[in-house]
């Protein structure tokens, strides 16, 4: 059963970073790989402000500045010279690596004995309880605040540059800024994940963001299917699908490793159930002729 809480957990963790990639890939249709290296750099400069017990008020607003940095470098890269969104999504990730690097000073940092957000919070006695609840409550009120600004004029611009970038250009909205502050809150999004994960896991690695995309990506795909299964419109439940695809992936995951699967070929099992969700609903017997 441990496996099905960790992997709940961990999905509301990746829930920052599902959202991320909605923005980026569903509103924008932007492919950004700068979600890896911003997913770090949010662990690193929570375990770097944690260990040195600067005010706890301040670590959160740190990771958001710093992920938001890392995105709009990347919009900007993409807008200002006109590189493929990928290749500058990729650039800025691998030039985070060193930042990290040089943020942390090593490649890992531990937080044993570091006061952290499910420690200083208390709802429940029990530890495990009392995650859950801080995680739902941090997730719940991100979700509502993405909600809300996705209905207001600024997002509505945002989601009709995606939508069609030539005529909300041609209603005066720059959409090459649109495009600067949607990567920013993209990332500045996948940043929290790693602000809560960093903090869950109790310590910060180099490389823990490796692969963190195929993980935003698996969940936000699960999303769509089931929006377009149930043929949904309202944004405030796309959001939700967005939230139960991270953590249905997630169990997925502690499904096939209580099987019996070796932990070895997760990887290889994790992109063979991206595959099948991408797949799944362009199978013949899904449509909509039948």
């Amino acid at each position: 059963m441990s496996f099905y809480l960790t992997a709940l957990l961990q999905g509301l963790c990746f829930a920052g970073v599902a959202l991320g990639i909605f923005i980026s890939m569903k509103i924008f249709k932007i492919p950004d790989i700068t979600t890896d290296g911003s997913y770090t750099l949010g662990g690193a400069v929570t375990a770097v402000m944690l260990t040195h017990k600067l005010p706890f008020g301040l670590i959160l607003p740190a990771v958001l500045l710093a992920g938001a940095a890392a995105g709009a470098i990347t919009g900007f890269i993409h807008t200002r010279f006109k590189i493929n969104a990928l290749l500058a999504g990729i650039l800025v990730m691998y030039g985070l690596f060193s930042v990290n690097l040089e943020i942390m000073g090593r490649s890992d940092l531990p937080l044993i004995n570091t006061p952290s957000i499910f420690t200083i919070l208390l709802i429940s006695n029990n530890a495990d309880v009392n995650t859950f609840w801080i995680l739902s409550l941090f997730v719940l009120t991100i979700t509502v605040l993405i909600g809300y600004l996705l209905k207001t004029d600024f997002g509505l611009a945002m989601r009709a540059t995606g939508d069609s970038e030539t005529m909300i250009r041609a209603l005066g909205v720059n959409t090459d800024k649109m495009k600067i502050i949607g990567l920013a809150l993209a990332n500045a999004l996948t940043a929290v994940s790693g602000y809560l994960m960093s903090q869950l896991q109790g310590f910060a690695d180099i490389n823990m963001g490796i692969g963190i995309v195929i993980i935003g990506l698996g969940s936000v795909i699960i999303a769509e299917t089931l929006i377009g299964w149930l043929q949904i419109t309202s944004v405030w439940l796309s959001l939700a699908l967005v939230l139960a695809g991270a953590v249905i992936f997630q169990l997925v995951l502690a499904f096939t490793l209580d099987i019996g699967v070796d932990a070895n070929l997760l990887k290889l099992v994790t992109a063979l159930f991206v595959l099948a969700i991408v797949i799944l609903p362009r199978l013949n017997f899904f449509s909509k002729q039948l």
